[in-house]
């Protein structure tokens, strides 16, 4: 079988696998939430509100049901591609919902990924091209301290630091609030200051950026710095760099033309499966600068047992991941063509 028919029949079978999967996730994130303490009726009503509005908030949404009916209602809604209504804001649906707080996942997101891959990717070429020296060390010890210091705490740190010491950086907002931000064309405030041609908006959207993507970018850089690190070790003692050198080229053609591509590979699947993450939600990172994205809600939506948001987040998310491993798997085949699937 040739190359590109085995690359089709692999993409094929995961593709036909893919419903599947999001049918797990959302099985798995329906039994999770009704075995989870706690009553939505009293998360939205509160727990002084008369019982008699309890129950009939629970007969209006379905949750007097039995379970194995609530969960083909909602499998039957998902066929039709309904994720149903918000139970927390005033019945938007959860389409809605989705739309209007991922553009600032994506944000965050892209912007963090962003300065992760620039500090990771060169602190490992540094340390991997100067191994055992203080150079070699340093990335070390950054990609270890990076990749183990807890993200909540050091978000905290550096909002006390930059942002209540200093003042340097607005805390818990994605814009100012007396400035109205960009006409919304695609919901990134960057992107559309630019589309606008309004290079001030860009400069404001990217100051109250800075802080939390840049907190985010530093911790994540330090899986970065150990893969391409390792990988381009190990790539730089392969025959063909030796061949390489005996030639004449210079060490940093060597490097950037011939180790690094073949370094690549696994830095591509991680960046692609990372950066699946991040858009399925940097939870952590929107809870602690209180970041109006998808993730903060998905919180928001599981403190207050809001079951279609938190059900419909998830099988969103469930689809980005899916998306983004096949993406990475034909990326990796056309970087490599001795790949094989």
């Amino acid at each position: 079988m040739s190359r590109s028919k085995a690359l089709q029949y692999y993409i094929t079978a995961r593709l036909l696998l893919a419903p599947l999967m999001l049918w797990t996730i959302t099985t798995v994130v329906f039994l999770l939430l009704r075995a989870t303490p706690g009553d939505p009726a009293d998360a939205i009503l509160g727990i002084r509100a008369p019982e008699a509005a309890k129950v009939a908030l629970r007969e209006q949404l379905g949750l007097n049901d039995p379970l194995w009916l609530q969960y083909c209602n909602y499998l039957k809604d998902l066929l039709h591609f309904n994720l149903g209504s918000s139970l927390t804001s005033r019945g938007l649906p959860v389409w809605d919902v989705i739309q209007q707080y991922f553009p600032a996942t994506v944000e965050l997101s892209f912007f963090s990924m962003a300065v992760a891959v620039v500090i990771g990717v060169s602190v490992g070429i540094v340390s991997a091209s100067l191994p055992g020296t203080w150079f070699d060390v340093g990335g070390r010890l950054f990609g270890i301290i990076t990749y183990s210091l807890p993200l909540f705490w050091v978000g905290m740190v550096l909002q006390l630091i930059f942002s209540v010491q200093l003042g340097w950086f607005p805390l818990g907002t994605r814009f100012p609030i007396s400035a109205s931000p960009p006409p919304s064309l695609t919901g990134l405030y960057t992107l559309d200051s630019l589309l606008t041609g309004n290079f001030g908006l860009f400069f404001t959207a990217l100051y109250y950026l800075a802080l939390p993507s840049t907190t985010l970018g530093i911790l994540l850089s330090g899986i970065f710095e150990r893969i391409v690190r390792v990988n381009l070790k190990q790539t730089l003692q392969a025959d063909y760099v030796e061949a390489a050198r005996a030639r004449g080229i210079p060490e940093k053609t060597i490097i950037i033309s011939h180790a690094f591509k073949n370094a690549l590979i696994p830095v591509i699947t991680v960046l692609g499966l990372t950066f699946a993450a991040l858009l399925g939600g940097a939870v952590l990172t929107e809870v602690t600068f209180s970041w109006p994205g998808l993730g903060n809600r998905l919180y928001e939506a599981i403190s207050l047992r809001d079951y279609p948001t938190v059900q419909g987040i998830m099988v969103f998310f469930g689809i980005i991941v899916t998306i983004a491993s096949i993406l990475i798997d034909l990326i990796n085949a056309y970087i490599d063509p001795r790949i094989r699937y």
